[in-house]
Parts: structure tokens; sequence; C-alpha cells
């Protein structure tokens, strides 16, 4: 891991950066999160996803970032070019986080979403010091829970329609990596 500064942290892989997004980012968010595919597969990201959705999560990456309570960051590619976004959602009394993560779609099955997932677990366990991570998919899109297996990530329960997007109630599948396993696997 590289850092500008203590507040913005910048990790780094052979072809990926995670970083704060930045305002130049923009128009990359919206061309990938105004996508039905990506917003049916999310419990917050609107459909149609506009430019003011766009500013709200970017400003919500930096409060995140300022009260070190929530660390959103761009996944991109080659430095520079927006692909993504993943972040952890701490649970500072229990020392545990819920990350999340989604990629524009012309970038799915690359292992772009895996190998960012791996970063952050790295972070999360190495320089948060979190105890858990956990994460969360919709029954219905298994090539998030791939993602979560191929990084050592364990299933803990299946909850039926226990979110509603819409109309619909929806069933989640909980994955989640203790701090013991994360190190006992390196």
């Amino acid at each position: 891991m590289s850092k500008t500064n203590d507040l913005y942290p910048i990790l780094k892989s052979d072809r990926l950066t995670l970083k704060i997004a930045s305002a130049s980012s923009i128009p990359a968010i919206i061309k990938y999160a105004n996508n039905p595919n990506i917003s049916d597969n999310l419990l917050t990201l609107p459909f149609p996803y506009e430019e003011k959705d766009a500013i709200f999560w970017l400003n919500m990456a930096h409060q995140g970032f300022q009260n070190k309570d929530g660390y959103i960051f761009g996944i991109h590619l080659n430095e520079n070019e927006f692909v993504g976004g993943i972040g952890l959602h701490l649970h500072a009394q229990d020392n545990r986080a819920e990350l999340g993560y989604w990629v524009g779609e012309p970038h799915w099955n690359k292992g772009i979403v895996t190998e960012a997932v791996a970063m952050m677990l790295r972070f999360g366990f190495e320089e948060l010091k979190l105890e858990r991570i956990y994460a969360v998919y919709f029954e219905d899109n298994p090539a998030s829970g791939k993602v979560m297996m191929k990084n050592n990530m364990k299933q803990e329960g299946i909850l039926r329609n226990h979110i509603r997007k819409g109309d619909v109630y929806r069933t989640i599948v909980q994955y989640a990596m203790l701090k013991e396993s994360f190190f006992r696997s390196e």
C-alpha cells in the first residue's frame, strides 16, 4: 500500500489502483452505474443513475475517509481508468466492516473484482486491524458469491426474502472472513 497522505490511502496491485474517486471520474461513474444490470444487484444504487447520484457517492466517500467510518475507493485500471467502486463500511464498536463492490459491465469476468476484494481484505485486516469483514449478495447474482469464495470468505447464511428492493423481496447470502483466517491463509 502506498499513501498520498494519511487521509486518503492508495492501494496498488500490478493492474489495479484503488483510490478515492475524483470529480473527473463522474462521467465514467455515470456511464457504468446507469445500468439496470448493475443497479438490480445493489441495494442502494438508484436507476436511472444521474450526475447528482455520482456527486452524492463521491461526497459520501470523502466523508467516510474523514470520519474513518467508511473507506470507499474507486477501482481504477492502469492508475486512472475508473471501472467501479469498492468499500468497507465500518462498525467500530464491533471492530467489523461490511464489504461492498461493483464494476462496470464491460469489465465483468476479468477478475477485477476478485483482485480488488483481495486488496480490500488485506487493507481491512492489516491496516484497519479489523476482526471481521462480511459481505452479502442477492441470491440470484451467483457471480458475486464466486468472488467471495475465491477470496476464501466463508458462507454464513442465507436470509430468505430479507431485503425489499422496489416491490420485490430478495434473498441474500452472507459471507465473511475473520482476521485469524486471513492471516492463516497467507
